[in-house]
């Protein structure tokens, strides 16, 4: 199975920006070495401890960096940006580097109501009914259906994924007949329904012949159950301070481990814990062969979200011999080819 990465930039209480924009490029060049498929960039704004607002400039970053690993966002989020642009960048993107980009789209704005504002420069509503005119305009661009000429987009197109963490999106993706990527790393209640409808409402298109669902997963790997708790601390306090309204940079594993906790937010720590992938290379094995039975997912993607670079790169090792993965397979080329099937 295509085994990918999505990253978010992390930036760390003893990090900063350029730091964590300099560690995503050292990642995707790790699992590029480990036989990796994709490395995608999440687009999140006003979140002081994420640096990966502008995927379209840390994509063309790590494209340079990288030689075969297929590059792209997951996602960008349609709402936030013209189509036009959107069209612009990609297609750029593309032509620097072909065949090695994706286009994962989202319609939600990642981000609160008065930074997508912000973002629009439109004090209207988002509105989901636009979601659909929005991707026909887009992906019109890249097809030269649409009046205006996004150049250098027509001929230059990537491959396009439709991101969900709920049923409307897996229902647009199969009408559509796209790849449909799901958010299980935070949203694990909707993500058998959603890909059931998905695939229920598949019809076949030009891109794919039958369904594809990339399942993506939060997974942290260490030697020790212990030791990958400790370790996942860090993105569980983020997610409490997160509910909260209060974020901030990746704290430590031991700030973690000594934050004052109300019951409320061990609770919602807990539930975190319980919500990812954590353990040993034994106990990572037995959950992601329970969760690809349940799903039959067609590409898995991790997230690891935890403080220490080598912790992460170490995750992304014990992960890649679970998965039997030596370096540099040159399983990029084989996976566009299902995918384009």
């Amino acid at each position: 199975m295509p085994l990918s990465a999505l990253d978010l930039a992390t930036v760390t209480t003893a990090t900063d920006a350029r730091t964590a924009l300099k560690h995503t490029r050292e990642l995707a060049q790790h699992v590029e070495r480990l036989g990796f498929t994709r490395f995608w960039l999440a687009e999140h704004h006003n979140m002081p401890g994420i640096a990966s607002s502008s995927p379209a400039i840390l994509i063309g970053h790590v494209a340079d960096a990288t030689t075969t690993l297929r590059v792209g966002s997951g996602g960008v989020m349609l709402p936030n940006h013209p189509p036009l642009v959107v069209a612009e960048q990609f297609g750029t993107l593309s032509a620097l580097h072909p065949g090695r980009i994706d286009l994962g789209i989202g319609r939600a704005p990642g981000t609160d109501q008065r930074t997508a504002q912000a973002l629009r420069r439109t004090t209207g509503p988002l509105s989901v009914d636009d979601f659909p005119q929005q991707l026909s305009e887009l992906t019109g661009y890249f097809d030269g259906t649409e009046e205006l000429n996004a150049m250098p987009a027509e001929g230059n197109k990537p491959d396009v994924f439709l991101l969900g963490s709920s049923g409307y999106s897996a229902q647009v993706a199969g009408v559509l007949g796209l790849p449909f990527a799901f958010a299980h790393h935070f949203s694990a209640e909707n993500t058998l329904p959603a890909l059931a409808l998905y695939r229920q409402r598949f019809r076949p298109s030009e891109r794919l012949a039958k369904p594809y669902a990339l399942v993506c997963a939060s997974v942290i790997v260490a030697d020790t159950d212990e030791q990958a708790r400790w370790i996942a601390g860090p993105g569980a306090l983020a997610f409490v301070k997160l509910r909260s309204g209060r974020p901030g940079p990746l704290a430590t594993s031991q700030e973690a481990a000594d934050y004052p906790y109300s019951d409320v937010e061990r609770l919602i720590f807990e539930d975190r814990i319980a919500s990812q992938v954590i353990g040993s290379p034994r106990t990572v094995a037995a959950e992601l062969e329970r969760l690809l039975e349940d799903t039959r997912a067609d590409e898995l993607m991790v997230t690891t979200m935890v403080a220490e670079q080598s912790d992460r790169l170490r995750s992304y090792e014990l992960l890649a011999e679970l998965a039997g993965r030596s370096p540099i397979q040159g399983s990029s080329e084989r996976v566009k080819t299902e995918v384009e099937v």
